[in-house]
């Protein structure tokens, strides 16, 4: 999905999802789990970074769990910029559903799984609501936002069930309508652009042609 905007131009965040793990490829639920990037996720966070650098952000802020760290310092690298970490900006924490695979979790907490997919507040494995992950997320990214000039790019890098629900909170919408935004691949990234009604939604899952989503909630 993408949009041009005529005028003076605003703020902008890029939402950047981490590269790939070994639970990932495994489609296992990594959460709060702190995994590193696999040889090929690394190889995922340069190539992106390259790109990413042409938009010439202001300032990085990442989630401190290694696999979003390691690629924000790819960023660092070829921009010289400092990377923030805050805790804040972790993937949701989900309890028992954590280091399970899809598979698994189908089999012992399927009604549960399919609630979250309906829409419904639901604590997975006993851990956060989503909503609980976007009130300690979206101040984290606008905090940081805050300190740019008035044209500035902020770049996040985070997880995919973070982003998208920062995302959602940030555009407005209901919660139980932040799954209809869709995952986000590795190494991929959302932007935000600010316009005179708020934030709006310029580009989403950026960065590569289409490819299957692997374990994006982690």
């Amino acid at each position: 999905m993408s949009a041009t905007t005529t005028g003076k131009s605003g703020r902008k965040i890029v939402l950047w999802r981490h590269g790939q793990t070994a639970w990932n490829l495994e489609r296992r639920f990594q959460g709060s789990t702190d995994i590193e990037l696999t040889e090929a996720g690394v190889g995922q966070a340069r190539r992106a970074a390259r790109l990413l650098a042409s938009l010439r952000p202001d300032a990085i802020v990442a989630s401190d769990l290694r696999r979003a760290a390691a690629t924000a310092a790819e960023l660092a690298a070829v921009t010289g910029l400092p990377v923030a970490h805050d805790a804040a900006l972790r993937e949701t924490y989900a309890g028992e559903w954590q280091g399970l695979t899809h598979d698994e979790i189908l089999a012992k907490y399927g009604e549960q799984y399919a609630a979250w997919k309906r829409g419904e507040p639901v604590r997975r494995g006993g851990g956060e609501l989503e909503t609980e992950v976007a009130d300690r997320a979206a101040p984290v990214v606008l905090e940081h936002l805050a300190r740019l000039p008035h044209d500035g790019t902020l770049v996040v890098v985070s997880h995919g069930g973070t982003i998208r629900t920062t995302i959602g909170r940030l555009l407005g919408l209901d919660s139980s309508d932040w799954e209809s935004l869709g995952g986000l691949s590795n190494c991929c990234w959302s932007v935000l652009g600010e316009g005179a009604r708020g934030w709006r939604l310029m580009e989403h899952n950026a960065g590569t042609l289409p490819e299957p989503v692997l374990g994006d909630d982690d």
